[in-house]
């Protein structure tokens, strides 16, 4: 596997570099699909001139990255595009291992004596498995989306390499560590870190004392984390402007600009009087599902991040196709649904229809004047339509197949005739 990585890698290096050098990166940097208010390049450029200027780069409302981020390009700032590049690098290497590591442990789909004859078909043997780590760095490496966003110097791509890495904690069971990279980042990684952990790390009796035991160091190992984080913080700045400026701008949502995602028109449409209710209810959508994917995934962590990270990815309140590209590296993980999906034509067809109309109906609406926002965002509604489309999809086909290796690939009824499966 070694020829094919380091072609893999030398590819991708080049496609990135070549683009960094050309006319197109100042265009790739601009554009709203790449970049959002949080992690847009020059947001970051302007942040370290106020940063060297002795004044708080939150002082105004430019900058909302984290103050780690921002020290780090204290340093780095002349090393961007060699620092973009290696991120991705790095967030292809851990994703190129996590496979490994959950195959590992998940030696059952290797012992086909536990399951019916007819369901052989549905386990993958080690030839099977052995690419998929390769098809994931390359889905994450050659991916479009990764590449616009790392030619934007989209701080999404940092972001990604410390969820890439929390992953791969998860999955070796790190716990402290695991808590301690989810909260360098914004919030939402957090809405799936306590569920997640709480199924790992706790053994689940609430009549023995052990279970309130592990929930109380658990509960100090968190609160800890997330405390050193916030004075690590405070004492690089000197000033909690940041608490504000990062979280309390991600929740509020105050800057309307146009993205990919859904908050920006519904609430630029919004009676002020109804704003607040409708931000909770917005807001919500990313935490809520955690709950019931959790409590139906409890015995398949890895599926969980990846349903969880998709679901961040559209309910987001600043979105870009950077955070979409990291669940879509995963897919390959996944290939022995393909036989249980029912849309998945239908969504690739509309997905890369929806990325081509962005820059058209946006120049039509911007430029040309001859559209307004309702058909920028009728191509958005429809792109994360399909994105849920997507998802549903592959949990629907996951479950079949967990069904399937408990009852038989081929069900009988009880005369004997060929039965139909229906999920409810």
């Amino acid at each position: 596997m070694a020829a094919p990585l380091t072609l893999l890698l030398v590819v991708a290096v080049t496609i990135r570099a070549a683009l960094f050098r050309s006319s197109l990166a100042d265009l790739i940097a601009e554009r709203v699909e790449v970049v959002s208010p949080l992690n847009a390049w020059k947001r970051v450029v302007e942040g370290l001139a106020l940063l060297d200027l002795g004044i708080s780069p939150y002082s105004g409302d430019v900058f909302h990255e984290t103050p780690l981020i921002i020290y780090l390009f204290h340093f780095l700032v002349d090393y961007a595009e060699i620092t973009f590049m290696v991120s991705r690098k790095f967030v292809s290497s851990v994703l190129l291992e996590s496979p490994r590591l959950c195959f590992r442990k998940q030696k059952y789909a290797l012992e086909a004596d536990r399951y019916p004859l007819d369901c052989l078909e549905l386990i993958r043997s080690p030839k099977e498995m052995y690419y998929i780590p390769l098809k994931v760095a390359m889905f994450y490496l050659l991916n479009p989306f990764t590449i616009l966003s790392c030619v934007a110097k989209s701080t999404c791509g940092l972001n990604n390499a410390v969820i890439a890495l929390f992953i791969l904690c998860t999955i070796k069971g790190s716990a402290l560590l695991t808590h301690t990279l989810s909260l360098c980042l914004h919030h939402y990684p957090a809405s799936f870190l306590f569920f997640l952990s709480f199924r790992l790390y706790i053994p689940v009796n609430i009549r023995r004392p052990s279970f309130w035991w592990y929930t109380l160091q658990y509960a100090f190992m968190y609160l800890g984390s997330l405390f050193v984080i916030i004075c690590l913080s405070f004492f690089l700045l000197g000033t909690w402007d940041f608490l504000p400026s990062v979280y309390g701008f991600i929740l509020s949502v105050p800057d309307l600009t146009p993205n990919i995602g859904l908050f920006w028109y519904f609430f630029a449409e919004m009676f002020e009087h109804f704003r607040l209710f409708f931000l909770c209810v917005f807001q919500i959508n990313v935490f809520f599902y955690t709950i019931p994917l959790s409590i139906k995934l409890k015995e398949h962590p890895v599926f969980l991040i990846f349903m969880q990270l998709a679901v961040i990815s559209i309910f987001k309140s600043y979105p870009t196709v950077g955070d979409i590209a990291l669940y879509l590296a995963f897919l390959p993980v996944w290939s022995h649904l393909y036989r249980f999906l029912r849309n998945v034509f239908l969504v690739s067809c509309v997905l890369l229809a929806c990325s081509a109309l962005f820059p058209v109906l946006w120049h039509l609406w911007i430029y040309a004047g001859s559209a307004n926002s309702n058909f920028y965002y009728a191509i958005t509604l429809l792109f994360n339509v399909a994105q849920i489309l997507l998802v549903s999809d592959y949990f629907y086909a996951y479950l079949r197949r967990e069904y399937h290796l408990t009852h038989g690939l081929y069900l009988k009824r009880k005369d004997g005739s060929e039965a139909t499966l229906v999920l409810k």
